[in-house]
């Protein structure tokens, strides 16, 4: 998040900078390093591994990004619905944190099959360009908080939905 303040700075209207949100999306290629080398490190079975490092990442994006704002505004005297879609905002991101993770858990296995390997990398380039894709489209569509909340979490649970088809049939491929 240093990283992503220090050198591209927040759009704030006017023209849309697309070059600038990509480069901001491709930063994410390195939270999947990250998340490789954390997943590589842990000893255990691959479904713990995968729900352990999705529940550190998304817990750690939580108390960095809307802890404070949920906490501070939440607690006020008026009512707004924004605490609201900042709490349905994160449960979605819990899903997309434990895609991420099953993505990258599948593409680090050794007995995945060579025909499902082009499969899982694709959704893990719609995984981390997720973000970018939602905000142009919201943005091009000029579409209501709710609207683009709803955008959001359909488009997370069809990367949802193919992953688990995915880890579906790579694990009974195996059994």
């Amino acid at each position: 998040m240093l990283f992503l303040a220090t050198f591209f700075p927040t759009w704030e209207g006017g023209i849309y900078d697309f070059i600038g949100e990509f480069m901001k999306a491709s930063v994410d290629v390195a939270d999947l390093i990250g998340l490789n080398l954390v997943m590589s490190r842990n000893a255990g079975k691959g479904e713990y591994k995968i729900m352990v490092a999705a529940l550190g990442w998304a817990t750690a994006e939580l108390i960095m990004s809307r802890c404070i704002p949920l906490w501070v505004g939440a607690r006020g005297i008026e009512f707004d619905w924004k605490y609201i879609q900042m709490s349905i905002d994160s449960n979605i991101s819990l899903v997309h944190y434990i895609v991420a993770s099953a993505q990258v858990w599948m593409i680090t296995r050794y007995d995945l099959y060579h025909t499902y390997r082009p499969a899982v990398l694709l959704l893990m380039f719609l995984s981390v360009y997720k973000a970018f894709v939602m905000e142009t489209f919201v943005h091009l569509c000029s579409l209501g908080s709710w609207t683009a909340l709803l955008a959001r979490a359909l488009v997370t649970g069809l990367l949802a939905l193919s992953t688990l088809a995915l880890y579906v049939a790579a694990v009974n491929v195996h059994s």
